[in-house]
């Protein structure tokens, strides 16, 4: 007897409807188990948006780069750079390397 209640309710009715069992199977089959499911473009969506930060940093990598390479391109530019970075030197000079103790890395005391 209990059954023959449920049947009689309206909700029932609607959700034993055919068209709304398969509706509902597709949106399921849909969301979580296609190969194109939601779940699937969420993730490729972060995937996006994390590569195109990373193109964003590599552009402004490659400005600053295009930058250095303009100042480099005066021949005074150049060598003032290989002394900095590089510490070069021209024959028969000597160069001093002054470091603070501020300016160094302290290192873990074991």
């Amino acid at each position: 007897m209990a059954f023959k209640d449920l049947k009689q309710k309206k909700w029932f009715k609607i959700m034993t409807n055919m068209y709304v069992l398969v509706l509902t199977v597709f949106v399921v089959w849909m969301l979580f188990f296609d190969t194109n499911s939601l779940l699937i473009h969420l993730e490729l969506r972060k995937e996006i948006k994390k590569l195109e930060k990373t193109q964003e940093f590599l552009k402004e990598e490659i400005a600053k780069d295009k930058k250095i390479i303009e100042k480099l391109s005066d021949e005074d530019e150049l060598e003032r750079f290989a002394r900095e970075e590089y510490y070069l030197k021209k024959k028969n000079e000597e160069i001093y390397l002054i470091e603070y103790e501020d300016s160094l890395k302290l290192r873990d005391k074991k």
